[in-house]
């Protein structure tokens, strides 16, 4: 098992980050010009929220303050598939291609609970 050192190597903080690049390049690829300051702006802010919070939730090294942050990060992943869910309403967005968010999306939360649980099984042994 690999040592933890920072953020970066943490697998939610990964598996999110692809999510991050996957959106972006989305955004690039299928939103129309017109939603540059709107939906475009809204989801790309929410999916950066994702790692951000991770990140900063790390650098507290306190386990409930890290636990708190990945709950928000949690929240942008909820975000940021409304946000997909509204381009598929305004036709952005393939049904196929919401499905595949939706998976990847499901898959970054799943690790962000087991290292939530991770982190509070390290509290209380810490206690």
């Amino acid at each position: 098992m690999m040592a933890i050192r920072s953020f970066t190597d943490l697998d939610s903080y990964k598996e999110c980050r692809l999510l991050r690049k996957n959106i972006a390049q989305l955004v690039k690829d299928s939103f129309p010009k017109e939603e540059k300051y709107r939906l475009s702006d809204q989801i790309i802010r929410s999916s950066r929220s994702i790692t951000t919070c991770i990140a900063e939730g790390y650098g507290r090294f306190h386990y409930q303050e890290n636990v708190q942050y990945c709950r928000m990060s949690r929240g942008s992943l909820q975000e940021t598939l409304e946000h997909l869910i509204t381009a598929y309403d305004e036709g952005y967005i393939s049904v196929e291609t919401l499905k595949t968010f939706k998976t990847q999306i499901d898959a970054c939360i799943t690790y962000l609970n087991g290292y939530i649980a991770y982190l509070l099984k390290a509290q209380k042994s810490k206690e």
